[in-house]
């Protein structure tokens, strides 16, 4: 059985459970503030800690929902494992995305997968399908869920 047969029954094995959960990560408003210079997005809610105290419902600056989104890669890296012979993962999309909580400047974020489907697409891919929660430590509601595509090439 070649190494993607391998990885693919593995995988298949795993649909419908969690296969990993970060550790936690902090949002503070330096990162905030590096993620509104590099993106343009320099809306206050996000960028004036004065202002949006003042003038929101949050009690101070909110992440952007693409900075939360952001660091899906980084949970990734923690915890979703790479099978024998696979020479590199890409990013291949959304299905859906949806932001639930705003991330509050000073939250602690982790992600949470588990997989939902898993395709060879070729003799050298496999697709799969994950679910993503990040979650906001402290808070029932999560900041957002996702069906993440990914795809394995392996040599």
């Amino acid at each position: 059985m070649s190494k993607i047969d391998v990885a693919v029954a593995k995988d298949r094995e795993q649909i419908g459970t969690e296969i990993g959960v970060s550790n936690w990560f902090d949002v503070d408003q330096a990162m905030i503030d590096q993620f509104a210079t590099v993106t343009h997005d320099e809306q206050w809610i996000h960028v004036d800690p004065a202002r949006a105290a003042a003038e929101t419902p949050f009690g101070g600056t909110i992440a952007h929902g693409f900075l939360s989104l952001s660091l899906a890669s980084r949970f990734a890296y923690e915890c979703l494992p790479v099978h024998d012979g696979q020479v590199m993962g890409i990013n291949y999309g959304f299905n859906k995305i949806r932001f639930l909580s705003p991330v509050k400047a000073g939250s602690k974020l982790r992600g949470r997968f588990d997989l939902r489907a898993v395709k060879k697409r070729s003799a050298t891919e496999i697709l799969r399908e994950t679910g993503l929660t990040i979650e906001i430590e402290g808070l029932e509601t999560p900041a957002l869920v996702a069906e993440w595509l990914s795809l394995s090439i392996f040599e």
